[in-house]
């Protein structure tokens, strides 16, 4: 399974079992203070989701592994690139 379906299989889970607390079906009845945590909590976990993707993200940026081999390969493609530019032609 990937990882879009873990987490929209999460979503399924935890979406239905919030739904099913929030309607209140006729044999279930939560006090009032449960309630009140309990409509607001779709908002809550969304927040909670966007503040842990922008940690990953910012935790993988800054952990990001420079690739010194690959940077020089690159920089001798572009010389290569310009002499068969420059023989063909064209200025820089």
């Amino acid at each position: 399974m990937t990882k879009l379906g873990q987490w929209l299989c999460g979503l399924v889970l935890l979406g239905s079992a919030w739904a099913a607390l929030a309607l209140a079906p006729p044999g279930l009845r939560l006090p009032a203070p449960y309630r009140q945590a309990l409509l607001p909590l779709p908002v809550y976990l969304l927040v909670a989701f966007g503040c842990y993707s922008l940690a990953t993200v910012g935790y993988r940026l800054a952990t990001f592994n420079d690739c010194e081999e690959a940077a020089a390969e690159l920089q001798e493609d572009i010389s290569a690139a310009r002499e068969d530019l420059r023989r063909l032609g064209l200025r820089f």
